[in-house]
């Protein structure tokens, strides 16, 4: 699925990849960043001396590691307005006044309003990640796929966790 998004990049849009919780989403990144610069959204571990482990492995080459906070979304936003590519993990639980709440595979969940309002926007082309962890040690297999289109007055949350939930359908084992 490069293609699609290389296209999106070749006609001046900066891409927003969502990158849920499944298989290795670390690899997406770097995968990304070997194709276009890419600023990723990160929240500090709880446990704090992984977080020098988590920025060596998560920031290497063109990736770009910016705290999940104020200082890190204008950040964010600076690096769509130089046509960019951005990435978060669409499936954290997000701060209060932060989101809405969407069905998720038939459950109410939380879910973060910012992904839904940068998807909407024309010059950003929005895919859903995933790196596909291959049978015994293989490596991985870079899964992704277009945001599916809106449907008729279906908020962005919802639109957002309808393309999570039929990505976890593809690769159920895989999530986590």
């Amino acid at each position: 699925g490069m293609e699609e998004a290389q296209a999106a990049r070749n006609s001046g849009k900066a891409l927003l990849f969502l990158t849920p919780h499944m298989g290795c989403f670390e690899v997406t990144a770097q995968y990304a960043s070997k194709h276009v610069p890419i600023t990723v959204l990160y929240r500090a571990p709880k446990i704090g001396w992984l977080e020098p482990l988590m920025r060596e492995g998560r920031g290497r080459g063109n990736v770009r590691l910016v705290p999940a906070d104020f200082t890190g979304v204008r950040e964010l936003f600076s690096a769509l307005k130089r046509c960019e590519a951005v990435g978060f993990l669409p499936d954290q639980v997000p701060g209060v006044g932060e989101g809405d709440w969407a069905d998720f595979f038939g459950k109410p969940a939380y879910t973060a309003t910012l992904a839904p309002k940068l998807a909407t926007r024309p010059d950003i082309a929005c895919f859903l990640a995933y790196g596909k962890r291959l049978p015994h040690g293989q490596g991985y297999s870079i899964v992704l796929r277009p945001l599916p289109a809106p449907l008729p007055g279906e908020s962005g949350p919802h639109r957002i966790n309808r393309g999570l939930a039929a990505l976890v359908r593809e690769c159920p084992e895989q999530f986590l």
